[in-house]
C-alpha cells in the first residue's frame, strides 16, 4: 500500500518539530540569494545520468524524471481519494486504496500527459469519537482533511501542473474536495492551474446498472443502496475490482474455504471470472471520468 496520510502527517510534524529547534538562519544578501538562484537554475537544467523509468506515480519517479516529464508536456495531475471503513467480514478496510491503486493508472494513461499524486488513503469523519473495539480508522477531521488537500493541489501548482483534478472514491470525500478546488481557483483564478473535483468518478450507480443492464448479472442491489441482500457494505463492483488487486483483500480463499464466496446472489468462482469483471469495470469507470474530464476541459460542464 502507498505511503498513507497519517504516515505523511507525522513525518511533517516531525519536520516541523526539529526545524522549530535550529537556530535562526542569517538572512542572505541580495548577492548570495542571485548565487543560489543562478545554481539552482543551472541544476534544473542538468540532464539525467541514467535513463528514465516509465511511471504515472509521481512518488516513483527521481525528481529529474518528474521535472522532464511536466516539461515534457505532462502538466496535468491527478489526487486519488480513498479511505478506511467497514465494509464487512470479507473485504479489507481500505477497500477504496485498492481500488484507487488500480483506477488512477487506468485514468491517467487514459487521459495521456497525466501523473498521480500519492493517494490520500484516510478520509474524513470525526476523530474523537468513542472507541469501539475494532472501530474502523483512522480517519481525520473534515477542517484537516480540507486543509490537505488543498496543501496538495497547491503543491502541485507550485511544481509546474496546470490542471489538478480530485477524485473520490468514496461518498464522505466530496465536500473536502470541492472545497479545496474552490479555495484554490478564488486563489489563483486559474492562473496558471486549474483545480477541478470530478464526482463522475465516484459512479457506483452506474456501474451497478451497467452490472444488471447492459452486463446481465442480476445482483441483488438497488442502484442506490450501501448494501445488497446479504445486508453488508460490500457489493460485487468493488469486490471484483480488488480481486485484480489482490485476490487476498476479498479473503478469496478464506471464503471459497468457508462456503461464503458469493455476494447479493452473485457468485465470486472461479476467481479468472470476478477478475474479469474487475477489469471491464475499471475499463467503464475510467470511461465515465475521462468523459466528465473532457467536458470540463471543453467548458461543457461547469
Amino acid at each position: 500500500m502507498r505511503t498513507t496520510l497519517l504516515a505523511v502527517v507525522s513525518t511533517c510534524l516531525l519536520a516541523t518539530a526539529a526545524a522549530a529547534q535550529q537556530p535562526g538562519r542569517p538572512q542572505l544578501t541580495p548577492e548570495q540569494r542571485a548565487a543560489r538562484e543562478a545554481a539552482r537554475a543551472e541544476e534544473m537544467k542538468a540532464p539525467r545520468p541514467i535513463d528514465a523509468v516509465s511511471s504515472v506515480w509521481i512518488e516513483e519517479l527521481t525528481w529529474m524524471e518528474i521535472r522532464d516529464a511536466i516539461q515534457a508536456g505532462n502538466t496535468t495531475a491527478l489526487i486519488l481519494t480513498g479511505g478506511v471503513e467497514s465494509n464487512g467480514p470479507h473485504l479489507a478496510s481500505g477497500k477504496h486504496n485498492y481500488s484507487n491503486q488500480l483506477l488512477g493508472p487506468s485514468v491517467a494513461n487514459a487521459l495521456g500527459g497525466t501523473l498521480l499524486a500519492p493517494l490520500v488513503t484516510l478520509e474524513p469523519g470525526n476523530p474523537s469519537r468513542d472507541v469501539v473495539l475494532g472501530n474502523t480508522g483512522p480517519m481525520v477531521s473534515q477542517e484537516t482533511y480540507i486543509a490537505w488537500l488543498t496543501d496538495m493541489g497547491d503543491s502541485l501548482r507550485g511544481m509546474g501542473f496546470t490542471e489538478v483534478y480530485y477524485l473520490g472514491d468514496s461518498g464522505g470525500n466530496g465536500r473536502g474536495m470541492q472545497a479545496a478546488a474552490d479555495a484554490l481557483n478564488a486563489l489563483y483564478a486559474g492562473r496558471p492551474t486549474r483545480f477541478h473535483h470530478v464526482p463522475e468518478f465516484y459512479n457506483h450507480d452506474q456501474v451497478r446498472r451497467y452490472i444488471q443492464e447492459e452486463l446481465g448479472i442480476p445482483e441483488e442491489m438497488e442502484y442506490g443502496a450501501s448494501s445488497g441482500s446479504d445486508g453488508i457494505h460490500e457489493e460485487l463492483s468493488i469486490a471484483s475490482i480488488m480481486s485484480v488487486l489482490d485476490p487476498a483483500s476479498i479473503r478469496f480463499d478464506q471464503r471459497v474455504k468457508a462456503g461464503r464466496a458469493s455476494i447479493n446472489g452473485i457468485s465470486l468462482e472461479p476467481l479468472s471470472k470476478t477478475q474479469e469483471l474487475g477489469r471491464k469495470l475499471i475499463e467503464f469507470r475510467t470511461k465515465l471520468t475521462v468523459d466528465a474530464i473532457q467536458a470540463l476541459r471543453h467548458g461543457s460542464r461547469d
